[in-house]
C-alpha cells in the first residue's frame, strides 16, 4: 500500500509541476519532434481530392458560418 501511495504522490507532484510550468510560460505541452512533419506530410489527409465525409463536414461548416453571418445582430 505504501508503494501505491508513493507512486500516487510522485505522479501528483509531476502534474503539479507541469501545471505551474504552463501557468508561468503560457505554453502548452508539446509532443515529440517526430510525427507526420518528419515524413514530409503537411496534413493528416494528404489526398488530392477530399473524401465524402470531409466534403460533408466542410459543407456543414460553411453553412453554419453563413447562418452565423446572416443572423448576426451586431
Amino acid at each position: 500500500m505504501s508503494t501505491f501511495i508513493a507512486a500516487f504522490v510522485i505522479l501528483l507532484a509531476f502534474f503539479l509541476l507541469m501545471s505551474v510550468g504552463y501557468l508561468i510560460k503560457r505554453k502548452a505541452v508539446q509532443g515529440s519532434c517526430g510525427g507526420l512533419g518528419v515524413l514530409g506530410i503537411e496534413k493528416a489527409c494528404d489526398c488530392d481530392e477530399p473524401c465524402d465525409k470531409r466534403k460533408a463536414r466542410e459543407a456543414a461548416e460553411e453553412a453554419r458560418r453563413e447562418r452565423l453571418t446572416k443572423d448576426r445582430i451586431i
